[in-house]
């Protein structure tokens, strides 16, 4: 598996939908790269992006991001719908965050003492008034994300998870976890150890036979529960990509590999400044009898005179970070005998997963449904509409009263619920045809 990550992007409205945009040559030579190298490392089969998609979590940013993260998807040969977006601190609209509502969920959460953060913010985020008021400052950054099934919401979507198959024994899962809910407090800039991600949202489930991979913008550093986080990290995934500081790292531990990405668009006048981006390969080995986890990272930053992304050396000045972690080994599936003695078909015992009832967007990891879900929220609202109505796939209130990526993020994950997913597709033929 190969996957490509690319964070703080930073489109920037309205200087990035003009001519003058001084930062468009690092992007079109980030695209012209990646082309090279999936033309010679094979297609990408996901996309990673660590948030700051946006400068100010303004649409036209978002209008922007999609059209160039569609180009780089096309350039690298990776499907529209294997792109996977978090929300980074400049994702968030900081004019909303100053609104007098946010800013007392704000304060409750952040200032509760810290044997009572977690009941705050659970119970902020369940009330109906207050769970929408968290979410508002990102309202925009929802909007762009639902196309990809990324968005959050209340009171059951604080973060997302989705599936890949990895091998024939492995799966895959990345989590999007949100460090933002925080973020832009009274519409100012954030406090480093002034955000909070809690125990809600780093459960990353150890399930047998499932490598954890975690998106989260801000380094465990930038949270008030920095040490819980990065124990539940380090204990529980074993690929994390992390992004805001603009600096391309690579930490390699015997269980885990923690990525901190580069900018594709950092500050120009910040001493340091250097545009990045990483691929990564994934596969697993086994070697006497023991499961591994193998790595080939390409970490690539900006060189000016001549133009071009280059590698950043690992030892020896090989141009590839190479890593591998010795993965669990899956259960043994053991014949069982009765009293007398004769042989019984095996059984195996397996775990029911607590997501598959809490979290029915599992559902939606399928490249097909990713792929419907894409084309249905390139429709026209009043299209996207039709369709639920039609299908009667919305609860009494919900068209008026939930914002729309929480409202078809429902109707939806009914129509998979209800086997209606083939009925939606005929929809949205029938719609993009006119």
């Amino acid at each position: 598996m190969l996957l490509l990550n690319v964070s703080d992007i930073h489109f920037n409205h309205p200087i990035c939908n003009s001519q003058m945009d001084p930062d468009r040559p690092f992007r079109t030579r980030l695209i012209q790269d990646a082309r090279e190298r999936a033309s010679a490392l094979g297609p990408v089969d996901a996309i990673l992006v660590s948030g700051d998609i946006a400068y100010k979590g303004l649409k036209d940013e978002y209008d922007a991001a999609y059209l160039w993260l569609t180009e780089l998807a096309n350039a690298c040969g990776c499907v529209l719908e294997r792109i996977y977006v978090i929300p980074g601190n400049h994702d968030v609209n900081r004019t909303t965050a100053r609104d007098q509502s946010v800013r007392n969920v704000h304060r409750a959460i952040s200032g509760a003492p810290d044997g009572t953060r977690e009941g705050e913010l659970r119970a902020q985020f369940l009330h109906p008034e207050t769970g929408q008021a968290l979410m508002e400052p990102i309202a925009e950054y929802n909007k762009f994300a639902a196309r990809f099934i990324c968005q959050v919401y209340t009171p059951e979507r604080l973060f997302w998870y989705q599936d890949l198959p990895l091998d024939g024994d492995t799966t895959l899962r990345i989590y999007g976890l949100t460090s933002t809910l925080l973020s832009g407090a009274d519409g100012q800039d954030d406090r480093r150890m002034g955000l909070y991600l809690s125990p809600l949202q780093t459960v990353l489930d150890p399930v047998d036979g499932v490598v954890n991979l975690v998106m989260c913008h801000h380094p465990p550093d930038w949270l008030m529960d920095q040490d819980e986080v990065e124990d539940a990290f380090n204990g529980r995934a074993m690929l994390q990509f992390v992004g805001h500081k603009h600096r391309t790292r690579i930490h390699r531990d015997t269980h885990y590999t923690r990525f901190s990405a580069g900018a594709v668009n950092p500050d120009r006048n910040v001493q340091g400044w250097e545009p990045g981006y990483n691929f990564v390969r994934l596969f697993v080995t086994t070697e006497a009898g023991h499961r591994y986890l193998n790595l080939e990272a390409h970490l690539l930053v900006w060189q000016t005179n001549p133009d071009m992304f280059r590698p950043k050396s690992a030892a020896h000045d090989d141009p590839i970070y190479r890593h591998r972690m010795r993965l669990p080994n899956l259960p043994t599936v053991r014949a069982q005998s009765a009293v007398t003695s004769v042989a019984m078909s095996p059984v195996v015992m397996l775990q029911p997963d607590p997501y598959a009832v809490a979290e029915k967007e599992t559902t939606m990891s399928d490249r097909d449904t990713r792929n419907l879900v894409l084309r249905f929220w390139d429709l026209a609202s009043s299209q996207r509409r039709e369709i639920a109505v039609e299908l009667n796939l919305l609860e009494p209130g919900e068209l008026t009263e939930l914002p729309e990526p929480e409202r078809y993020g429902r109707a939806l994950t009914r129509a998979g619920e209800r086997g209606l997913l083939e009925r939606v597709a005929e929809e949205i033929e029938k719609r993009e045809a006119h």
